[in-house]
């Protein structure tokens, strides 16, 4: 498939980019040759590989949930930039 000049103009516009007269014709000519690609793979027959989501098997790596010494206040404190009564002290954000 072979896109235009005016095609690719359409698509730099959707797009919301400003395209040379060189980049257009460029890019024109990448994407007719990933449509022609596409249409390429079109013509294989799909109708006996089943639906796939991800073609990678889906699984959790986890450790194990073991409990451990948690850090005291203090400790946690320790590495604030600013602290105020035990907590944290950030600036404010809003007005």
């Amino acid at each position: 498939m072979s896109l235009t000049h005016k095609d690719v103009e359409h698509i730099a516009e959707l797009a919301k980019l400003k395209l040379t007269d060189e980049e257009i014709e460029r890019y024109g000519k990448q994407l007719s040759a990933i449509l022609d690609y596409f249409e390429e793979l079109k013509q294989l027959d799909t109708d006996e590989i089943p639906a796939t989501a991800s073609v990678l098997s889906l699984s959790n790596v986890m450790r194990e949930d073991e409990p451990h010494q948690t850090l005291t206040r203090d400790e946690i404190l320790a590495n604030a930039p600013d602290q105020e009564n035990g907590q944290f002290r950030v600036k404010a954000i809003l007005d």
